[in-house]
């Protein structure tokens, strides 16, 4: 075979190693919407043209929490320096609605976005940070749910992402993360590598050392009977549900009591209840 012909047989396989290889994905337009969903399977972002939120007027019982978060966010969306933020603790006490509430009250002039990054993807955040930094915009990058079990090392990508590596988080990115951990690991997980380790002290404080990249910590506690009914009868009247208050205390009461819990997730769901009974859309 002369070597034109082997040039040719290379260029008809280069050509079809193209057509089986996935296109690139588009750059991405962020002016599409105000919020994304990234994946890092194909690095794509995809809009969402309705963000799952409520107003954030209708947060009750989280009143510091809120303003908080607000504070720092609301300092980022102009351009100045503000820290990453782990909401933290009780189920169902609005730390993932605190966020995008808090994001949707400051996204009016269009300059602040927010993606989510799924659990699974955590690894891939150097990723996607680099695919936000040269935007003229300014991103929350939101982890719902997050925490690292088991022997997964995946949570050192994310500590040099955040505040670790040569090229350090961009100016225009902030982290904000929900879990229900304070230090995102269970403390058994923790205290078992410590017993094998060498030095147990070394490993607790590589553990504790990721939540240190957050600078704000912002804790939330089980609420009490009062700001149950408070977040109860906020989305009441919120949504005009037209029933006596004592029926709706009764009511709101049971239904707690038979989910073993008061929280704004429980609420929320016996306002649903209610709406529906009273034939009423939301």
């Amino acid at each position: 075979m002369s070597k034109k012909d082997v040039a040719a047989c290379l260029a008809r396989i280069a050509d079809a190693l193209e057509r089986l290889a996935p296109p690139a994905p588009p750059p991405p337009d962020f002016s599409a919407a105000e919020a994304f969903v990234w994946r890092a399977a194909g690095g794509a972002f995809h809009p969402v043209r309705r963000v799952n939120r409520v107003d954030i007027d209708l947060l009750e019982g989280i009143d510091l929490q809120r303003d908080i978060l607000f504070a720092n966010t609301s300092r980022f969306a102009k351009g100045l320096p503000a820290n990453n933020a782990l909401l933290w603790g009780a189920r169902g006490m609005g730390k993932s609605s605190l966020v995008k509430s808090v994001h949707g009250a400051l996204a009016g002039e269009g300059r602040l976005k927010l993606v989510e990054i799924h659990r699974e993807d955590i690894e891939a955040l150097p990723d996607l940070l680099g695919a936000l930094a040269g935007a003229p915009f300014q991103f929350i990058v939101f982890c719902d749910d997050l925490s690292f079990d088991g022997p997964e090392t995946s949570y050192k990508a994310l500590k040099t992402a955040l505040e670790g590596g040569v090229e350090g988080r961009p100016k225009n990115v902030l982290f904000f993360a929900t879990s229900n951990r304070r230090h995102l690991m269970p403390r058994d997980m923790m205290e078992n590598e410590a017993a094998t380790a060498i030095n147990p002290g070394e490993v607790i404080e590589e553990k504790v050392s990721l939540s240190d990249r957050f600078g704000l910590w912002i804790g939330f506690h089980n609420c009490s009977q009062d700001d149950y009914l408070a977040m109860v009868f906020g989305y009441a009247r919120h949504y005009g549900l037209d029933a006596p208050e004592a029926t709706i205390r009764a009511e709101a009461l049971e239904w707690s009591m038979t989910r073993g819990a008061r929280s704004g997730r429980v609420a929320w769901q016996y306002v649903l209840d209610l709406a529906g009974r009273l034939g009423k859309t939301l």
